[in-house]
C-alpha cells in the first residue's frame, strides 16, 4: 500500500462537461476528503477543477491550487482553495503540480488535461516521475486515446512494458484502488526509452 498523501487530479475547466463526468469528480472529491488524502490541481473556478476541490473541501480536506499569474489577473483562480501557489507560467506549474504530487488521476479535460497528463507519462517513461498515474475513463472518454497509445506500442514506437506506465479506472473507487495499490515506477527502465 502505497502513501499517498497528495494526488494530482488532472481534468477539465469547461462549465459544460457531461454531468456523469462531474459527478466523477465530485465522488473523487470526496474519497479522497475521507482517506486524508489532499488535492493537487490547477485551481480552476470552473468545471471538473472546481468540483473536484469542492467536495475535497466540503469533506474535510485540504485543496493546493497551482496557477500562473495571468490566470489570476484574469479571476479564474478558485478563491476556497486551502492553499494557492501562483508560478510564473505554465511550465512551473506542471513541475510545481508534480512536485506536489505523490499520484496522478486523469478526468475527462480537453487540450490541456490531454498534454498534462501525456507529458507526465513522459516523465515517468524517463524515470523522473515514478508515481502511480492512473487514467480514470468515465463513459469511455479516454478510449481513442488509450487506443492511439497501444497502437504505438504496436507500431514499436514504444516498448511493451512502457503499458505499464499508467491503469486505467472506470470509476473513482477504482481509480483510488489503484493509486494507492501500484507500485513504484523503477526509474532504472529509462535505460529503454530508446527503442
Amino acid at each position: 500500500m502505497n502513501d499517498i498523501k497528495n494526488i494530482c487530479v488532472y481534468c477539465a475547466s469547461s462549465t459544460q462537461a457531461a454531468p456523469s463526468y462531474v459527478e466523477a469528480a465530485r465522488r473523487l472529491g470526496s474519497l479522497m476528503a475521507a482517506r486524508g488524502i489532499g488535492l493537487v490541481n490547477g485551481a480552476g473556478r470552473m468545471g471538473l477543477m472546481a468540483a473536484t476541490a469542492d467536495a475535497v473541501l466540503q469533506g474535510g480536506g485540504e485543496a493546493t491550487g497551482v496557477i500562473p499569474r495571468f490566470m489570476v489577473e484574469q479571476g479564474w483562480q478558485h478563491t476556497g482553495m486551502t492553499r494557492l501557489v501562483e508560478v510564473a507560467d505554465m511550465h512551473e506549474r506542471k513541475r510545481t503540480m508534480a512536485r506536489l504530487s505523490d499520484a496522478v488521476i486523469a478526468l475527462p479535460g480537453g487540450c490541456g488535461t490531454l498534454e498534462e497528463l501525456l507529458e507526465i507519462i513522459t516523465w515517468k517513461q524517463l524515470g523522473l516521475y515514478p508515481n502511480p498515474i492512473v487514467i480514470l475513463n468515465v463513459d469511455g472518454y479516454y478510449d481513442p486515446l488509450l487506443a492511439m497509445m497501444r497502437r504505438a506500442v504496436e507500431q514499436r514506437l514504444m516498448r511493451p512494458c512502457h503499458a505499464a506506465l499508467w491503469t486505467v479506472a472506470s470509476t473513482p473507487e477504482e481509480a483510488l484502488r489503484q493509486v494507492l495499490e501500484t507500485p513504484q515506477w523503477d526509474s532504472s527502465v529509462r535505460k529503454f526509452a530508446a527503442l
